[in-house]
């Protein structure tokens, strides 16, 4: 599943956001990256270890914990902190797919990449190019998105972002391990709690809106792997 999240963060949040990183010390993005994604890689990052990138991080952490469609989406077990990066002109990142194990600072255990997130902190008439694009069996996506909302996509999924020819795409991206691993199920998982919420807010609690809660925690009880 490839969704949309909007309204992540507040346009209050962007703007205290980007004057942190425009303010911060970026460097080489080829550092984060074996071999392999170092040949396709042009951009820059802020250091994992930065405190800005850490203090920013959490703000992100703590918008996601109660936005409620991106909990739903994501089923949410563990998160790697946020990372930052950076395009300006003529900087992007061929054509890759996601390493299947992410390191957590201070976890003793690596984190199982299970969905991609990228959030946008700029406007897309701030840049042109950049698109992210994903490629998966219904075929070429193009996302670009308005400041504060969030993408995310199976990280099975080949992807890419294009050239930036003007201007500068300031995103965060992270991957989570979900408690439904599966993203079939997770899928079918998110359409079936988006109506029951629907159905909630017009008809209430009824038996049948009941019976089918019930149902959708008995189907995360059955493929849940925590």
């Amino acid at each position: 599943m490839m969704l949309h999240v909007p309204g992540v963060l507040t346009p209050s949040q962007v703007a205290g956001m980007r004057q942190a990183l425009d303010a911060a010390d970026w460097t080489d993005g080829r550092e984060t990256v074996g071999a392999q994604g170092a040949q396709v890689k042009r951009n820059r990052q802020l250091p994992e270890t930065s405190p800005v990138a850490a203090k920013l991080g959490e703000a992100i952490l703590a918008a996601l914990r109660t936005h409620a469609v991106f909990v739903s989406a994501a089923l949410p077990l563990r998160t790697v902190p946020p990372l930052f990066n950076r395009y300006e002109a003529g900087e992007h990142y061929g054509l890759h797919i996601d390493g299947a194990l992410r390191a957590v600072p201070g976890a003793a255990t690596p984190l199982r990449t299970d969905v991609s997130c990228t959030l946008y902190l700029c406007e897309p008439e701030e840049y042109d190019g950049g698109e992210l694009v994903v490629v998966d069996t219904y075929g070429t996506h193009e996302v670009k998105l308005p400041a504060g909302d969030l993408v995310l996509y199976p990280s099975t999924s080949l992807h890419r972002v294009e050239p930036v020819t003007r201007g500068a795409r300031i995103c965060a991206f992270f991957w989570v391990q979900s408690m439904v691993p599966d993203d079939w199920q997770r899928s079918m998982l998110f359409e079936l709690d988006q109506n029951i919420q629907r159905l909630r807010q017009r008809i209430g609690d009824s038996e049948e809106v009941v019976g089918l809660t019930g149902h959708y925690h008995n189907l995360v009880r059955q493929w849940s792997r925590t």
